[in-house]
């Protein structure tokens, strides 16, 4: 992975919608934050662009996304929301810039888009995190985003959880959203897990649509030669009338049971207001043990 610079006061973020649309309302809470952090929010010239659930058109939020990228005063970008969109746009744009000026794309949900298709293609770290249109919902979260943006140490620990396969690894970082992973499968954006360490998260999935994700990645091989599985926020997770009879959680450990590599569950990060920050496509260390658990880059 090539090497990220951190930002420094007075450093120029862009924010960008390459999904659903957003008012200049549900924006202000979060520029009003990044002027408090010393930084220049600059926003795409489309960011208030409508086109049904979207953005604007997809040749709108290409022309803010591609601009982001290209322009080498911009130090990091800043996706402002997820939903659904950015699949329909990742193929148009040009990511080639980040080889020569690496810049973090921040986002989580639809972002692993993203996060997946950079990884594979370009091989810069990208920012799971909070986005604007959750800006107000927890400032541990959003505390934890400035400090990965200004470089600053990360260490974060969280409560073991009866599932967890104790272990100590080092790896690389990568994931995202099950569903999207799951949707990007056999693309052009498929994500590489060979050696990593994984890390995983939902919302409002009926728990078969789990374990058929699950075992997609299985299938396909993405769970074989993992250093590690990091699962966060399996939120709102829906049944049917005849139950299915597991968790989530039970699921996804069920889909890794033959594996000897550590598995967490319950991290901090996901569908939840306390989504904190994490780097994909840096190295980690994870230790797992039946009394503590902690995550540091």
């Amino acid at each position: 992975m090539n090497k990220t610079s951190y930002l420094k006061p007075n450093d120029k973020i862009a924010i960008v919608a390459t999904a659903r649309k957003i008012s200049a309302e549900e924006l202000g809470f979060t520029v009003e934050t990044i002027k408090g952090w010393g930084l220049q929010p600059i926003l795409g010239k489309n960011i208030y662009a409508i086109e049904n659930q979207f953005a604007g058109s997809d040749a709108q939020r290409v022309e803010d996304l591609q601009w982001a990228i290209n322009d080498d005063s911009i130090k990091a970008v800043l996706i402002a929301r997820g939903g659904y969109g950015t699949v329909r746009i990742v193929d148009t744009v040009d990511f080639t810039k980040l080889k020569t000026n690496p810049k973090f794309i921040i986002g989580y949900s639809d972002v692993t888009v993203l996060h997946s298709h950079i990884h594979t293609h370009i091989g810069v770290p990208t920012l799971h995190a909070t986005m604007p249109i959750n800006f107000d919902k927890n400032t541990e979260a959003v505390e934890s985003l400035r400090k990965c943006l200004f470089g600053e140490s990360i260490l974060y620990q969280f409560e073991p959880y009866p599932l967890n396969k104790t272990g100590e690894v080092n790896g690389i970082l990568v994931g995202g959203n099950l569903s999207l992973l799951y949707a990007l499968s056999g693309t052009v954006s498929d994500i590489d897990t060979k050696g990593k360490i994984l890390f995983l998260e939902d919302l409002d999935e009926y728990l078969y649509h789990i374990d058929r994700m699950m075992l997609n990645l299985k299938r396909s091989g993405k769970l074989t030669n993992l250093k590690a599985l990091v699962v966060g926020g399996f939120t709102d997770m829906k049944d049917n009338t005849v139950p299915f009879g597991k968790t989530a959680e039970e699921i996804i450990l069920d889909s890794v049971k033959e594996y000897n590599y550590p598995v967490c569950f319950n991290f901090p990060a996901g569908h939840i207001d306390r989504n904190l920050a994490l780097y994909f496509g840096k190295e980690v260390c994870l230790k797992i043990s039946k009394a503590n658990c902690s995550l540091t880059f």
